[in-house]
């Protein structure tokens, strides 16, 4: 979820994926890897991100959060929907 939208942001705002890669003191190697989903960005990339594509920062964190947690539970697919319902109910309490 996450590498799909900022692949299609930076198509859409036309940057070279060198420029990104720059911005996040990253090389382009490694930043490539992020938006084909090879590899995690990190959380303290997100802000970075959002600023230059100028989009909000809580949409693309969620982006980032959801994609952490799909990796997490993608491997127990029998019991994942449970548990993260279960995850849900208690954050839900917490508010």
């Amino acid at each position: 979820m996450f590498s799909e939208r900022i692949k299609e942001l930076r198509i859409q705002n036309q940057m070279p994926q060198r420029q990104l890669a720059a911005a996040l003191n990253i090389d382009t190697a490694t930043y490539c890897k992020i938006e084909k989903g090879d590899r995690k960005a990190k959380k303290e990339q997100v802000p970075i991100l959002s600023e230059l594509f100028n989009v909000n920062t809580e949409y693309l964190l969620t982006l980032w959060l959801a994609d952490q947690v799909s990796a997490i539970v993608s491997n127990e697919q029998n019991i994942a929907p449970q548990a993260l319902l279960l995850v849900v109910e208690t954050l839900r309490k917490k508010i």
